[in-house]
């Protein structure tokens, strides 16, 4: 008789070993999921946060573009140097670049 009691303890401790190990393998791959996806979202936020700075710094150099062309004399000048515009009697002569 105490063999059987022996035995059905022994396969009570295996059943429960067995079921603890896996609730902690269970466990231990639900908290390694959770910390890549920490990992992923870090990383996520930091190419986000540099793109956001990208794209202040283009707005800024945009809003002050904007505000430049409101000058008239500006636009004058920004016509003649990019769009080879010329006021009546003048000649563009166009220089080639150093650096070619």
């Amino acid at each position: 008789m105490q063999k059987k009691g022996l035995k059905k303890a022994k396969k009570r401790f295996f059943a429960l070993s067995f079921l603890f190990i896996g609730i902690v393998v269970l466990s231990f791959a639900s908290i390694f999921e959770d910390c890549m996806q920490i990992m992923n979202n870090r990383n996520e936020l930091a190419t986000l946060t540099d793109y956001y700075h990208e794209l202040l710094q283009e707005e800024e150099s945009l809003t002050s573009e904007v505000t430049k062309l409101h000058d008239p004399e500006y636009v004058a000048r920004y016509a003649r140097e990019r769009y080879m515009y010329s006021l009546p009697g003048e000649f563009i002569i166009k220089m080639p670049n150093q650096n070619d």
